[in-house]
């Protein structure tokens, strides 16, 4: 059975840090690029981004590019999310998603209905 789980999430000051985890088991992790989405209620999914399996190029949104980073741990089947420099619009629900297809992020990689699996996603608030 495929899963993805993701931890880290919290309660934290503008200004401030998490690191987001995104546990993956049941395939063959390195073969699957991972994406991150957040949303807020009442508005859509945003793609914010996302890590190849095979070389582990990655994709950064514009709201996020220099203050969060992503990363990989092949080995621990787990994908990580940094957040730094947080802020009150970074509010939202983070959630992994796993791409089945050739193991490089698209180029559309923001684009929701290309993966495959998801997790629950994890609760982020952000207070100012």
């Amino acid at each position: 059975e495929v899963q993805l789980v993701e931890s880290g999430g919290g309660l934290v000051q503008a200004g401030g840090s998490l690191r987001l985890s995104c546990a993956a088991s049941g395939f063959t992790f390195a073969d699957y690029a991972i994406g991150w989405f957040r949303q807020v209620p009442g508005k859509m999914r945003e793609g914010i981004s996302c890590i190849s399996g095979r070389d582990s190029s990655i994709y950064y949104a514009d709201s996020i590019k220099g203050r969060f980073t992503v990363s990989r741990d092949n080995a621990k089947n787990t994908v990580y999310l940094q957040m730094n420099s947080l802020k009150p619009e970074d509010t939202a629900v983070y959630s992994c998603a796993a791409d089945e297809g050739s193991g490089y992020c698209s180029g559309s990689y923001y684009y929701a209905p290309y993966y495959d699996y998801w997790g629950q996603g994890t609760q982020v608030t952000v207070s100012s």
